[in-house]
């Protein structure tokens, strides 16, 4: 339970880590906005899209150091790590360097051409993108070294980095706007806040893999099975972005400019619950790679608890969202987006539920070094999903596109949960208590929905919520875990009171 623990607290990092940001950002846009007008701040916003994108140029490699570095501490196989780290750093820094060319050639025609950038405003987004090429390989090593400290499951301090970094990528253009409007020095700026978060992960890395500075070696047979395992994480995470992206593209071709905001509003607030999976899911990784192969009993446990918290926590938000979603849309953007979006919001909550879980056995997968799997999955499901879109969207508008959207949530977590009981020792794969457990939310989430008045709908939740959640801990967890639960209540640690007192 100590190890638990443990993980449970890298957790909790990982989301303040992810979650820090977005405070930030709450007050730092207005202020960026009214300070760079309306041209500049789209061209410093495009600028963090594009360092997104380009940090898919690594092609998977610091995900895949994770893995691989993870996998051989679990299997006490420690004297190939220099060279393994060594030779895929080193690759990182050359796909790093061409990326970084790629981008500084492309960057006059994206700003003459591709992007309609002010004439007045070419010159200064030139010379930004040009300081935004060069950038490229600080995130790209990062990201290896990011790696290679999840692959120790110090989370502590990739957490530690990870949320003054963010702050300061939103605070740094604030602190230059009382002295200059132009965005090439907050891209310069923001370039030494990237290379000084470089050198301390770099920092950290020497000291918790030993010996490694002093084992300096590059072998090529080290880079195949590292390369391949990224690659399929990278088509992994490129069609990920697209399948979470695509129904707002179907909508403006299929309908129109306004739905994709009736549709994007309470998509972009809903799906901020993916922080928690993301958060557990990212501690998981190291810890799969390293003992399932090796003690798949412990795998097993560590994901059934993660499926387990992830269905007990998130189900009570969902259900008081899909509750409340009219009257909080209302309060949120007014009563035109709580006519045009209530049901969206209720959709799309569910889906979110839905493919929260599936999380914990994506990873699992990819854990275990099977991201094909999940690519081909992810690659499979691309045209269906747009023709699924097409159709309802057609029929029904955004809701067609939110039930859309559920759906192919649905189906994913389904075959994802199927790929990944294969896995499973015996006793662990059955998905009966699951199946069970995910049929009773939907019936509350679809009651909750169509309850015909407020006091109904506040039943359900008052009801529902501690119903399920003591039902699905007693239905879902083992008897180790319940006692582990039960030992930790409050009221276990109250002795009775001395007899007469």
């Amino acid at each position: 339970m100590r190890h638990t623990r443990l993980l449970a607290r890298d957790a909790l990092f990982n989301l303040l880590g992810q979650g820090a940001p977005l405070v930030a950002a709450f007050f730092a846009i207005p202020t960026l906005t009214r300070g760079l007008g309306p041209d500049r701040f789209g061209v410093l916003a495009l600028a963090w899209v594009f360092l997104g994108y380009f940090s898919l140029f690594d092609f998977g490699l610091g995900r895949a150091l994770t893995q691989s570095i993870s996998e051989r501490y679990g299997r006490g196989e420690t004297e190939d790590i220099p060279a393994i780290v060594w030779t895929s750093l080193a690759t990182m820094g050359v796909l790093g360097l061409v990326a970084a060319i790629a981008a500084g050639v492309s960057s006059p025609f994206m700003v003459t051409r591709a992007l309609k950038i002010p004439l007045a405003l070419q010159g200064e987004t030139q010379r930004a993108f040009e300081v935004l090429a060069v950038s490229i390989p600080v995130l790209i090593l990062t990201s290896g070294f990011r790696g290679l400290l999840e692959a120790r499951q110090r989370f502590d301090l990739t957490n530690a980095i990870r949320a003054p970094l963010s702050l300061l990528m939103l605070l740094a253009p604030l602190a230059v706007l009382p002295f200059n409007h132009s965005l090439v020095p907050i891209m310069v700026l923001l370039l030494s806040i990237r290379t000084l978060a470089m050198l301390v992960h770099a920092y950290f890395v020497t000291r918790v893999i030993p010996g490694l500075l002093g084992h300096f070696v590059i072998r090529r047979a080290m880079l195949r099975p590292v390369l391949a395992m990224g690659s399929w994480m990278t088509v992994s995470n490129l069609l990920s972005a697209l399948l979470v992206t695509v129904d707002r593209f179907v909508i403006g071709a299929a309908a129109s400019l306004a739905a994709v905001t009736y549709y994007t509003a309470p998509y972009e607030a809903v799906t901020k619950m993916w922080l928690l999976p993301v958060a557990i899911a990212t501690a998981l990784f190291p810890e799969f790679a390293a003992t399932f192969r090796r003690d798949p009993e412990r795998g097993a446990r560590l994901y059934r608890r993660g499926v387990v918290t992830l269905l007990l926590v998130l189900f009570p938000l969902t259900l008081i969202i899909v509750a409340g979603a009219r009257v909080g849309l209302r309060l949120w953007l007014g009563p035109d987006f709580a006519s045009h979006s209530t049901v969206v919001l209720q959709v799309i909550a569910a889906g979110v539920l839905v493919n929260s879980i599936a999380y914990v056995p994506f990873t699992m997968i990819q854990g275990v070094g099977r991201p094909d799997l999940t690519a081909k999955l992810q690659l499979a499901e691309i045209l269906p999903f747009v023709g699924l879109l097409w159709v309802l969207i057609a029929r029904f508008g955004i809701v067609g596109a939110a039930v859309a959207w559920t759906i192919r949530c649905t189906v994913d977590t389904a075959i994802v949960f199927y790929l990944g009981r294969r896995m499973l020792p015996p006793r662990h794969a059955s998905l009966t208590p699951l199946a069970g457990a995910c049929a009773i939310a939907a019936a509350l989430l679809i009651a909750a929905a169509m309850a015909p008045s407020p006091i109904v709908r506040v039943a359900i939740v008052v009801i529902g919520v501690p119903a399920f959640t003591i039902g699905g801990a007693a239905w879902l967890l083992d008897r180790e875990d319940q006692k582990a639960i039960l030992a930790r209540l409050p009221f276990r640690r109250i002795s009775p009171a001395p007899a007469g007192d």
